[in-house]
């Protein structure tokens, strides 16, 4: 190994010296399996850490289903954690999954299927916590844990990863660092998770239930019953033209393909970013349709709906066009098709197996509720400025996720 490659690619001003290899169990004082119980009902105080309760993404202590050991804990202090506690899973799907004991935590004792390092003096907790998330620790645990029938890795198996490993003092500022960004991460989590939440909660009650006429909540000022009629009545339906995945083109007219609505596409879409050259016998936007996918894998995913409201957009080959002739807002009408009883109703008529399908015919006897249209575009504002702020946060938690991704690249050996 060459001295240049001993020192990451990214570093704190002041440091040169070069990094050392060690073994992770060069710096534990101890490793240590879990205790060997069964979970029960949680006493308000002795917290249970299973591999199950260890988030996939962000490593916390997920507490949304707390347990107690159903142990004689009096006997079982060996197994309380503590600062500086670094726990890896052992077996399963799971294995390499690491948690780094938080005070806030509390009293957690550790379960049977987790292996503990106790990290020394030697080097800081957050730091080895840290470089277990890098590529260069998933690669050691990937190739460690082959085994004839579950993924493992033991305890000695941890103990020979070989880490690199710079002054203590570069250490903490490394593990201080990512830890920050950490936690700013879980902030933007949480504020999505709320508002995706949010969301749920009120588009359950914006809406009439069934055998029922207005919705459970409803904006001040509107006070008129709501009517029920079926789309059809309500919309002229056609079908997109024949385009597939071969005809994106990096320029030309705007297409929307059936597969970009699961993927790509909220409530209302604004910007198409694939295109297509213009065929014979196209159907283009006019900027007052809904479009409905026509296949797809389920009857759930094919039930729901979004606006266009841009002209010369090219709809695309497994596509519903369906245009609101009079009293339905389009914005509305995909957000009911999507999220109202209407959604049960289209999804009872979808058809197939591996593959189901919806027809025109099916979306056209599908029965909507809506109230006057100054209370539908009311409706179609609100969500629609929920579902900006939603997509706000989840493309700065990309954002954010993508940097520690990269400092995790750069800021290791």
């Amino acid at each position: 190994m060459t001295e240049q490659a001993k020192v990451p690619t990214i570093r704190f001003a002041g440091f040169t010296d070069p990094w050392e290899q060690r073994k992770l169990g060069d710096v534990a004082s101890s490793f240590d399996y879990g205790l060997n119980a069964a979970a029960t009902e949680y006493d308000g105080q002795n917290k249970y850490l299973r591999i199950t309760d260890i988030d996939d993404e962000t490593h916390e202590f997920s507490k949304s289903d707390l347990t107690t050991p159903l142990a004689d804990l009096a006997m079982s202090a060996d197994y309380l954690l503590k600062e500086g506690d670094l726990l890896f899973a052992r077996t399963g799907a799971s294995v390499g999954k690491t948690y780094l004991y938080r005070q806030f935590d509390g009293m957690v004792y550790f379960a049977g299927f987790l292996i503990r390092a106790r990290i020394g003096e030697g080097a800081d907790p957050e730091f080895a916590y840290q470089a277990t998330l890098t590529d260069a620790y998933k690669k050691y645990v990937a190739i460690t844990s082959q085994r004839s029938g579950q993924p493992g890795v033991n305890a000695q198996e941890y103990a020979d990863y070989q880490l690199m490993l710079p002054s203590k003092t570069e250490q903490q500022q490394i593990g201080m660092t990512l830890r920050s960004l950490d936690d700013l991460i879980t902030l933007h989590q949480r504020k999505y998770d709320k508002l995706v939440i949010l969301k749920k909660s009120m588009l359950e009650k914006m809406f009439p239930k069934d055998g029922e006429s207005v919705p459970e909540i409803r904006f001040a000022g509107f006070t008129d019953p709501w009517e029920q009629r079926k789309l059809g009545e309500l919309c002229a339906i056609s079908k997109g033209h024949g385009y597939s995945k071969a005809d994106i083109r990096d320029a030309g007219t705007p297409l929307i393909l059936y597969g970009r609505l699961y993927t790509q596409y909220e409530s209302r879409i604004d910007d198409v970013d694939t295109f297509a050259v213009e065929q014979e016998g196209s159907l283009l936007s006019k900027g007052n349709e809904v479009i409905v996918p026509a296949s797809g894998e389920t009857a759930e995913d094919i039930a729901v709906a979004s606006s266009v409201r841009r002209s010369g957009i090219i709809f695309g080959g497994d596509l519903n066009v369906v245009t609101p002739v009079n009293k339905l807002d389009p914005d509305y009408t995909a957000l009911a098709i999507t999220y109202s009883k209407a959604h049960d109703d289209l999804a009872k008529r979808a058809q197939g197996k591996s593959v189901v399908h919806v027809h025109g015919n099916d979306i056209a006897e599908v029965e909507v509720s809506y109230p006057s249209e100054s209370e539908q575009k009311r409706i179609s504002t609100a969500v629609l400025g929920l579902d900006n702020l939603i997509t706000l946060h989840q493309r700065k938690l990309e954002l954010l996720q993508n940097i520690k991704k990269s400092l995790l690249d750069k800021m290791f050996v």
